[in-house]
């Protein structure tokens, strides 16, 4: 009975997250209110106060909750599997709600008086990792730096959504995206690495 609760605890969770993220991708955060989120979850707003103090709680989750859409497309190491993440993030982006919002209150935090900087480490650390990985196996430059990387990729990947939002509403992001890898690769992985690198979009079909 205990595993049940908990696993129906779960599912109910998960429906409160993917509620959310429709709703903040749609309208914002100002406009989003804990009531219409639990009406489309199918929960009363007891229950989604029960998993989140507060719509600042349920933004925060949403924010962190972005690997989620990206992670099971994901079967590849080192260097490959950084370019991976952004492919299928790119990829992601235009279709999935839940990785859309979690960009948009990321981004926009600020303006409703969040300064949470967790869902921009996490990409940070998760790519890092994969740098480590392919300075093991030989396929970066010597002197390339993971963390400084790592860092450089998350801020370039945000500045690069950005502009194509702007411009056309991420239609071509993941153009923009494989054209950011061609500039940044030379930089940093092993002559012989280059051409094994796949730059083909990745991501739901």
């Amino acid at each position: 009975m205990e595993r049940q609760m908990q696993e129906r605890a779960v599912r109910t969770r998960q429906l409160l997250l993917q509620a959310a993220a429709e709703e903040f991708d749609a309208c914002g955060y100002a406009a989003t209110g804990l009531s219409k989120i639990a009406k489309r979850a199918g929960v009363t707003v007891g229950s989604l106060y029960f998993h989140f103090e507060s719509k600042e709680g349920i933004a925060k989750a949403v924010m962190q909750a972005q690997p989620q859409s990206i992670e099971p497309y994901l079967d590849t190491q080192g260097l490959q599997r950084l370019v991976d993440i952004t492919r299928v993030w790119a990829q992601q982006l235009l279709r999935d709600p839940l990785l859309r919002a979690g960009v948009r209150l990321s981004v926009e935090q600020g303006g409703f008086g969040v300064h949470d900087v967790t869902s921009f480490v996490q990409w940070r650390d998760v790519m890092e990792e994969c740098l480590r990985d392919a300075r093991e196996s030989g396929e970066l430059l010597p002197g390339v730096d993971p963390a400084m990387v790592a860092e450089f990729i998350v801020s370039a990947c945000t500045g690069v959504q950005l502009y194509a939002q702007l411009v056309n509403e991420r239609e071509d992001l993941p153009e923009r995206t494989v054209e950011m890898w061609r500039l940044l690769l030379p930089g940093i992985a092993t002559p012989g690495t280059l051409p094994r690198i796949d730059l083909e979009p990745r991501g739901e079909s």
